[in-house]
């Protein structure tokens, strides 16, 4: 990615187009290094996120709602304490830096106008948030640094707040092509996008890759006596830096890869974005969703996963007393054979020679047999151990499908904390899982209640309602509860996945609907991000719950098999809408 102080640039230009002026009505925190200021203008409502993660710094306009904390962090605390109700007054860049400074219009303890400053620091490992006082000192900020961690730039309230040291490298801004031949014939890195990186300063890897495919058409060129390559690298930089624009090129499932100011063609396609902002928010925002809920998860993710590998050796072991005992018929034979010649047995024997007359071929055959044993009661040892491995294989070949069936049902469990996006899901998952015996019920510290969630639905384009289960218990319940016998029901084959219902309201949907239906079921399922999935359609009715059956595990005979594609398009709009409300 092309984080660089140009596309932050750009960046601040959108919020100065849709922020300057307005007036913070909300702040939150909803993660340790993400802040949320909530503007409201004349001309509507904009949230600007600060996120000082050192993995992924940036700020930008945002239209996701993450959730809060159920209590706000103490420096979200301080900024509500001090800048609710402040007018954003500026907006301003030191030169070539990953820093912006937002000057805000406020009120002292005394009613006095004043003006505060939030100083955004997104430089790697430093990156940091500062609230500044009118004279310049730190009234507090995210990450404190003392003085024993860093003697150059302390972070800690009451001192005097250090502007990063400038940027000891040229500008690009305003330079003409002879500027460019100048400076490239110095001394410096043989290949031309180390050496533009090692020239000029606010610029990425990336984009240096790009001026030097552009200019000399290779991103690896090296610096030689190119004709026409000053000329080629300013009218490059000059365009872009003049005329920033979104570009990204994507994984298979749409999902931006990688980001730019300009064109990026060293990976092939390259496409344009609506916004920066939207273009930070769909890279950004579903990451960051996906990481925080696997952090949140990942104890419980931990349980499961330690439960499944137990009950997979569990299995293992079976199968093979399983196998042992398919050789039980030769113990029975010998019970026989050792029957028809308990007159030749002397006690105290350990093993006898006998015909074994099962054999075509009569062969003698060695018996083996207890000293302390009688005659007869070796040959009724041989018809005990053949009972025996009969009974085994029953009750093995039962707790084996009972194991299958629990394994199958925890793999299940994991596809749907893989897929929670919210901590109420994860609650429920939680629940799900007290419910069945597997997590000890909560002592001590309650958890804070949450309210319970709804089944996700979608609308197709010929406006009949679908909905998509989130975990097991809320297929249980979409499926036999909610849904009507006439409904179509959808889940893809062989597969975990969530049930997906089409609400027909008794009438028969059309084939486009039940289409996107099992996209949705494909997109929902254990195999999410393959194509072309077979995806079971039948009706509701046909649907039946396993008997003591674990949550979400049913049975049905009539169906037919569609094969679909996962359907991102909707779920994205869908999740999107549910943020909004």
């Amino acid at each position: 990615m092309a984080f660089d102080a140009y596309f932050l640039s750009a960046v601040l230009s959108e919020v100065r187009e849709k922020c300057l002026g307005a007036r913070v009505d909300k702040i939150h925190q909803p993660s340790r290094d993400t802040l949320i200021l909530h503007l409201r203008s004349q001309t509507g409502r904009e949230k600007l996120l600060f996120a000082a993660n050192p993995t992924a710094p940036r700020l930008h306009l945002t239209a996701s709602s993450p959730e809060n904390p159920a209590e706000p962090p103490m420096f979200c605390m301080l900024l509500r304490k001090h800048l609710l109700g402040a007018r954003l007054a500026d907006i301003s860049q030191p030169p070539m830096e990953r820093a912006a400074e937002f000057t805000f219009d406020c009120t002292d303890e005394m009613g006095f106008p004043v003006q505060k400053r939030l100083v955004a620091e997104l430089m790697g490992r430093t990156c940091n948030l500062y609230l500044l006082s009118p004279e310049g000192r730190i009234i507090d900020c995210l990450r404190r640094i003392g003085l024993d961690e860093s003697a150059r730039r302390a972070a800690l309230p009451g001192l005097n707040y250090v502007a990063p040291e400038p940027v000891a490298k040229k500008p690009l801004l305003g330079l003409t092509a002879e500027d460019f031949e100048t400076l490239l014939r110095r001394s410096g890195p043989d290949v031309l996008a180390d050496r533009l990186m090692d020239t000029f300063g606010g610029l990425s890897p990336l984009v240096c890759r790009e001026a030097a495919l552009y200019a000399a058409g290779a991103v690896d060129a090296r610096m030689e006596d190119l004709p026409g390559l000053a000329d080629r690298l300013a009218l490059f930089f000059t365009e872009h830096l003049n005329h920033p624009a979104p570009y990204f090129c994507a994984l298979p499932d749409g999902t931006p890869k990688q980001f730019a100011f300009c064109p990026i063609r060293q990976y092939g396609e390259c496409r344009r974005a609506e916004s920066f902002w939207a273009l930070l928010d769909s890279y950004y925002v579903v990451r960051d969703r996906k990481d925080a809920m696997r952090q949140k998860g990942q104890a419980v993710r931990k349980t499961v996963q330690n439960l499944c590998t137990r009950l997979t050796k569990k299995l293992a072991i079976q199968e093979k007393e399983l196998a042992a005992t398919y050789d039980r018929e030769r113990l029975r034979q010998l019970g026989d054979i050792l029957t028809a010649n308990l007159h030749r047995i002397v006690k105290g024997q350990t093993v006898i020679q006998c015909e074994d007359f099962y054999d075509e071929t009569m062969a003698l055959i060695d018996v083996p047999l207890s000293p302390i044993l009688s005659p007869q009661q070796n040959a009724a040892k041989f018809y005990k151990d053949y009972a025996r491995m009969k009974n085994a294989q029953r009750e093995l070949t039962r707790q084996m499908e009972l194991g299958e069936t629990e394994l199958n049902y925890l793999k299940s469990v994991l596809e749907e904390l893989n897929r929670a996006q919210t901590e109420a899901e994860l609650e429920e998952i939680r629940r799900e899982l007290q419910d069945g015996g597997y997590l000890r019920p909560d002592t001590g510290k309650k958890r804070p209640r949450t309210a319970k969630l709804p089944p996700m639905r979608f609308e197709s384009t010929d406006g009949y309602p679908i909905y998509v289960g989130r975990n097991n218990r809320q297929n249980d319940e979409l499926t036999f509860k909610l849904a009507r016998k006439d409904d179509i029901w959808c889940h893809a084959s062989k597969v975990h996945g969530s049930h997906v219902i089409i609400s027909c309201g008794g009438t028969v949907p059309p084939d486009n609907t039940v289409t996107q239906a099992a996209q949705l079921a494909a997109y929902y399922a254990e195999s999410g991000g393959g194509q072309n999935i077979p995806v079971d359609v039948t009706a509701v009715k046909q649907v039946k719950k396993i008997p003591n059956g674990k949550p979400g595990m049913v049975i049905y005979h009539t169906y037919k098999t569609v094969i679909a594609n996962p359907y991102p398009d909707i779920v994205v709009d869908e999740l999107n809408a549910e943020k909004k409300e």
